[in-house]
């Protein structure tokens, strides 16, 4: 080969590594210059406008404490009518909705055998009558006779012990004839309260035996709700407190008041069963679930709405407003309680008159700018 044309094709491959050199450090210095404008844009400080809705303020308040209940509502006065006696049920005419008073007849047992019980009962008692009649003729002669000393005085006496065992006969042959026609008159079946029939368990034409349950009746003039209270809570709860509460599925308040409280905790759970008075509600069934909130004292602490405070970190947290710059403030979460309708709660770490953002905002960067509306301002 001649030396030209190896120096010609050293010279190609010098040129040929010199321009890769050049392409790969201009590719290095271009995506440097791309991250130095990336960092510097993140540096870059970011605003946001926010509304003097989007603001809340450290207050001191007045928290209203309460205990979260929830529980059955219950009718005060319930009655399940039973079967006294066993027999065949006739006339039951009454449906669930229908109303009824106070001993009104709503059903017979077939009386056909307690009728009989009962006249065989008092034919009894009068043949025992009968045999005291006898005894006590038999006793009187014989206290005549004594007197005129034609008998002894021992045939009194066995004449006298004759004449009380007749009697003794006779009180329990009456004892049988009153069980037979309390057991007639149980074949009649009356309603103990008056209220609405909420259970037919029985049909006509069925033989019933003793206390099978016929109907059942509920009075819903008078209901309360029946709470299961932890040993904790039930402990801060009084007779005469108030509570607000909700049926699932409507937003109507109801107002409710505790009458009684369970001097003694269930045996499994340990819970207390806590009774409250319901204001009379004309929609409102025995059955239904409510729940709500019992008001149980109050306490004045800087407090703030419980939407305010973050949890997107391993402590509590809000975004505290500090001359227009977002700060992260851990605080420490105290009572919670209600104002006006709001659930608060207490929180220590911030100074009273504060400006905090609200979380309908969401989370914002420390040290994000924070320009507000002119009534934001005033707020604040």
């Amino acid at each position: 080969m001649k030396p030209w044309i190896k120096w010609t094709l050293a010279g190609l491959v010098v040129a040929l590594l010199a321009a890769g050199t050049v392409r790969t450090l201009t590719a290095r210095k271009a995506r440097q210059t791309a991250l130095e404008a990336q960092q510097v844009a993140q540096k870059t400080q970011v605003s946001i406008n926010l509304a003097a809705s989007d603001l809340v303020q450290v207050r001191s308040l007045e928290l209203a404490q309460s205990v979260v209940l929830s529980g059955p509502i219950k009718a005060v006065n319930t009655a399940m009518v039973k079967a006294r006696i066993a027999g065949e049920l006739r006339g039951l005419t009454v449906r669930e909705g229908d109303s009824v008073i106070v001993g009104q007849v709503l059903a017979h047992i077939d009386p056909t055998e307690s009728d009989a019980r009962v006249r065989q009962a008092r034919q009894q008692a009068a043949a025992a009558k009968a045999q005291v009649d006898i005894a006590q003729r038999s006793f009187d002669n014989n206290r005549a006779l004594v007197a005129q000393g034609f008998i002894s005085s021992t045939a009194l006496e066995s004449s006298q012990a004759s004449l009380a065992a007749a009697q003794a006969n006779y009180a329990a042959a009456q004892s049988g004839a009153d069980l037979a026609s309390k057991a007639l008159a149980d074949t009649v079946l009356r309603a103990p309260i008056a209220g609405q029939i909420s259970q037919r368990l029985a049909q006509p034409g069925e033989r019933v035996a003793i206390d099978t349950r016929i109907v059942e009746i509920v009075d819903n003039r008078q209901l309360e709700l029946e709470a299961s209270l932890n040993a904790a809570d039930s402990l801060q709860v009084k007779v005469g407190q108030s509570a607000q509460l909700t049926l699932d599925g409507a937003a109507q308040s109801i107002s409710a008041k505790v009458v009684r409280i369970n001097p003694s905790a269930s045996a499994g759970s340990r819970a207390v069963l806590v009774y409250l008075a319901i204001t009379r509600e004309a929609n409102l069934r025995h059955g239904l679930f409510a729940q709500g909130h019992l008001t149980v004292g109050s306490l004045k602490t800087l407090a703030l709405p419980l939407s305010a405070v973050r949890t997107d970190k391993p402590q509590p947290y809000v975004q505290l407003v500090s001359q227009n710059l977002v700060q992260h403030v851990n605080v420490t979460l105290g009572e919670r309680g209600e104002a006006d309708g709001v659930p608060l709660v207490a929180v220590t770490g911030l100074p009273e008159g504060g400006v905090v953002i609200d979380g309908t905002v969401g989370s914002l960067r420390a040290g994000t700018l924070v320009n507000t509306t002119a009534a934001a301002a005033g707020s604040q």
